[in-house]
């Protein structure tokens, strides 16, 4: 048996450990799928997936620790410090009946395993232990044209698993890729059948190709005929055109595409980072209430009043649709409520201005202004005034401590009640603008401004 190759990466090298204790045993074992893809492509691999000819029975005895997530596709899974490692026995696939998974498996071999699996470059095999790589479909051929082909028949590739249809097109935008004719017409004839994927299996794949593809990604989701299954608000905005003074790109499609092609993401980004998910989500959908807000006036005015607040709940029910989680819902309903405010900024008061700075996620706030604005005027004046105005404000909490609690108040003569929140909220207000610096000099303006203790609203 060959020596384990050297390596740096914790997690091959675990890989490689598993491979190794395999094959001494007799099994054949290698690397398969994305790890080898990536590997031979010079991309990061996060996944070590092994495939071999050891049933999960045998597994299990090599590995006690090994938990069985898939047994009658003879899947264990080898939790690792560095990432679980998955070990998948060769096999063959049984007739699918629900569009996701075989009926039945049986184990088998290399050549066939391979023939199972959904597009070539994802078909092939490495020997961990000595870098031979096994093709059985032509995937080093399509790697090297960067083409992404569906193993064998593509009809029956897409209609064995329905997924494979979104996947196409991830994959394609994930690698950089073309999309092999054969395969993109049969991505076309198929699309419909997204509609019989689960919510959370199209969530995952469109937050990829949001992330691998930006606007690309989106623009191919439509040329796939996609969008009527995944996202029927999203190609609602075509053909909804916009006044050419402000974007002179397009349709609300045509920019929506551009946004996301524009925009720069937080760093450290990775497809599951929130804030990642959060942003692109929001320049997917900010002008998603564009359509059903659109009205022309009589001089030929096009206008979209209210789509920012009608978006919110507009996107709302497509985010929950797609089981995303409540929190990250309302991050995303919150760009989207404050995109078109933004540009009241400079008008704004102290006060007002301050408390919009000081909101959570502001950065993801800019990044979408930016992005915004990138795809249509490209005038980013007011993203020049707001970093001018948090750097005024660098030496100094946005928010200061209040000078007044509601407790002073009372101490005061004031009643509780809803009247003292107001009261608050002048006193924030007052100090905010700068006219209120001490508790003493806020006792003072409470009194004067609401001289009677029983509790009224503040005056104008």
């Amino acid at each position: 048996m060959s020596e384990p190759q050297l390596t740096s990466d914790p997690s091959r090298a675990a890989a490689l450990a598993v491979a190794a204790t395999l094959q001494a045993a007799g099994h054949t074992a290698l690397l398969c799928g994305g790890a080898v893809r990536d590997g031979l492509l010079g991309r990061p691999v996060n996944d070590f997936d092994l495939a071999t000819s050891a049933t999960p029975e045998e597994g299990q005895v090599l590995f006690p620790e090994a938990v069985a997530v898939g047994a009658q596709f003879g899947v264990l899974v080898l939790p690792r410090p560095d990432g679980d490692i998955e070990v998948a026995t060769f096999r063959d696939d049984g007739l699918y009946v629900d569009g996701r998974r075989p009926s039945g498996v049986a184990f088998s071999d290399p050549p066939r395993d391979a023939q199972r699996r959904d597009f070539t470059v994802n078909g092939l095999f490495e020997d961990p232990l000595t870098g031979a790589i096994d093709d059985y479909v032509g995937g080093l051929q399509d790697l090297r044209r960067r083409l992404l082909r569906a193993i064998g028949d593509p009809a029956a590739r897409f209609e064995e698993d329905h997924l494979r249809i979104l996947r196409a097109v991830r994959f394609a935008v994930q690698l950089g890729f073309a999309i092999e004719p054969a395969t993109w017409q049969a991505v076309k004839r198929l699309a419909p059948l997204v509609e019989d994927v689960s919510a959370e299996r199209i969530r995952d794949e469109l937050l990829k190709i949001l992330y691998y593809g930006r606007g690309r990604g989106l623009r191919l989701l439509r040329d796939a005929g996609l969008l009527p299954f995944v996202l029927p608000a999203v190609e609602a905005m075509q053909g909804v055109t916009q006044p050419s003074i402000y974007h002179p790109e397009g349709d609300v499609f045509v920019h929506t595409s551009l946004v996301l092609d524009q925009v720069v993401l937080p760093e450290p980004h990775a497809a599951s980072d929130d804030d990642t998910r959060v942003l692109l989500l929001a320049c997917l959908l900010h002008d998603v209430s564009k359509p059903a807000t659109r009205t022309v006036d009589p001089d030929g005015r096009i206008r979209f009043n209210g789509h920012d607040h009608q978006g919110v709940a507009a996107s709302a029910a497509i985010l929950e649709a797609l089981r995303l989680p409540k929190r990250l819902v309302e991050r995303v309903g919150a760009l989207i409520r404050a995109h078109i405010q933004i540009a009241a900024t400079p008008q704004m008061r102290s006060a007002r201005l301050r408390r919009f700075l000081a909101q959570e996620d502001l950065e993801l706030h800019l990044a979408l202004h930016a992005a915004d604005c990138g795809a249509s005027h490209g005038n980013f004046e007011i993203l020049a005034f707001l970093r001018e105005r948090l750097e005024t404000f660098a030496n100094e909490p946005l928010i200061p401590p209040p000078l007044l609690n509601g407790r002073d108040l009372m101490t005061l003569g004031y009643e509780a009640g809803p009247a003292l929140g107001a009261m608050l909220r002048w006193v924030q207000d007052e100090q905010l603008e700068g006219n209120l610096q001490t508790r003493d000099e806020a006792v003072r303006g409470v009194r004067a401004q609401f001289p009677n203790p029983g509790g009224v609203e503040p005056r104008d």
